[in-house]
């Protein structure tokens, strides 16, 4: 077997922390391609390497004294080196970034130092060969993820080396051009590489013992999920779930490579399993609870609407025509209603609602501001009748307006609206009604 372990900046942090990481990798032959994210928070009050890093590369841009600051970030990697008892020196690493600084190597290369660096101290903490991610993930000119084209140069490199430490979070442009993913990318260089070996299991290690049924800042000892699928991580990612990036699905779905989200604090735990399928069921008939604050309403009425062939295409124009995405459009007879982020919509308004008139002549268009999405996820709903009518009743029990509700034809997850100011009772309500009470 291969599994690809990828471990995150709070698992990186000090030497105590790599002393954890290194027990992980060799308790476990068969973990046998390390991708290191860049050093986190040690408590919190301390600042990511990535964070100091950004801050360093601004000062060297506006031309100012930058030594002070890339001196500190050197003393963060010396501490983790010195703890761990290695005879590894990066001053010359440093006189290239130093150096590169000065001549203007762009943000990304700057950010990206952070998982270069870690990975050089990983690779010789563990006797891994160290690959330089640069030289492997590659991007297009405009800046896209050259998936194809990576996947061919990191299966032959990787074919030929049986241990190895890729840095995450970065790859290159063609002509060498240091280009970064966007934050938490650590996760998508280790599906891409998890791909790319063919590998049995992708395991992410992080600080959390796998994905939890809701925020925990809402919900107190929220219980672990113990299975998900690539399509309800899916969802609920891209309504607020931050443990693992959305994107890095993508990579081993294809391959259908289960994906182990795990603690390295507390390695014995099973963490949380992300598969294509399952027959598993999950304990809960819904398998997850987020959402996010901030979006505003376009609702758009006009008699006999539902007769007229393009209507809705002609309203989405507007927004399309000023760069603005929507979120979900919930439609009836004579009305639809476009949901979009408030702070991308606001200074548009007035603009996308004069194109809605000039494009579809609407007979009234109405704003509502300050609401928010929570989409409620789960493979066992549609097996489950009335899911939607008990979710309807736990948010009157708790006196919560809703203001839209979206089924997918999946029934895979339903889709709520409420006022920004109902969010967190909403999400306690329909918790306590599928995970406390279990009817």
């Amino acid at each position: 077997m291969k599994k690809v372990v990828k471990f995150g900046g709070s698992s990186l942090a000090s030497a105590e922390q790599f002393k954890k990481v290194g027990e992980i990798i060799r308790r476990d032959t068969e973990r046998r391609y390390v991708v290191p994210s860049a050093p986190g928070k040690r408590d919190s009050k301390d600042t990511k390497v990535t964070d100091m890093l950004y801050a360093c590369y601004d000062k060297a841009a506006a031309g100012e004294d930058f030594k002070a600051d890339l001196k500190a970030i050197k003393a963060r990697y010396q501490e983790i080196i010195s703890g761990l008892k290695l005879e590894l020196s990066l001053d010359e690493e440093f006189k290239t970034i130093e150096k590169n600084f000065k001549a203007g190597a762009g943000e990304d290369y700057a950010a990206s130092r952070g998982e270069y660096l870690n990975g050089i101290i990983m690779a010789n903490y563990l006797g891994f060969e160290f690959i330089d991610a640069a030289a492997v993930i590659v991007f297009e000119e405009n800046g896209e993820f050259a998936a194809e084209k990576t996947n061919g140069i990191l299966s032959q490199r990787l074919g030929k080396v049986e241990k190895a430490v890729i840095p995450g979070f970065y790859g290159a442009y063609e002509d060498g051009k240091i280009k970064t993913f966007s934050r938490g990318g650590s996760d998508i260089t280790g599906s891409i590489v998890a791909r790319a070996v063919k590998a049995d299991v992708y395991e992410n290690w992080t600080d959390v013992s796998g994905l939890l049924v809701v925020d925990p800042r809402i919900i107190e000892n929220s219980p672990v999920i113990e299975t998900i699928t690539y399509r309800e991580l899916r969802e609920l990612s891209y309504m607020g779930f931050t443990v693992f990036h959305e994107d890095a699905i993508f990579p081993v779905r294809r391959e259908g490579i289960p994906i182990n989200i795990r603690n390295t604090n507390a390695p014995a735990d099973e963490g949380t399993w992300i598969v294509e399928s399952t027959c598993q069921k999950s304990k809960y008939v819904i398998t997850g609870i987020a959402g996010k604050k901030g979006f505003c309403s376009v609702n758009i009425e006009k008699d006999k609407m539902n007769s007229e062939i393009g209507f809705g295409r002609k309203v989405l124009q507007a927004f399309e025509d000023y760069g603005i995405s929507f979120e979900h459009v919930p439609s009836g007879i004579d009305t639809m209603t476009v949901f979009v982020h408030q702070d991308e919509f606001m200074d548009k308004e007035q603009k996308v609602a004069a194109a809605i008139h000039r494009l579809a002549d609407p007979d009234t268009i109405e704003i509502e501001s300050d609401l928010a999405l929570i989409a409620v996820v789960g493979r066992g709903m549609k097996s489950t009748r009335g899911t939607a009518g008990r979710i309807f009743s736990s948010l009157a029990h708790r006196n919560v307006n809703v203001r839209m509700i979206d089924q997918g034809s999946s029934e895979l997850n339903i889709i709520i609206g409420v006022s920004n100011s109902d969010f967190e009772n909403a999400i306690r309500a329909i918790y306590e009604i599928f995970v406390e009470v279990q009817l």
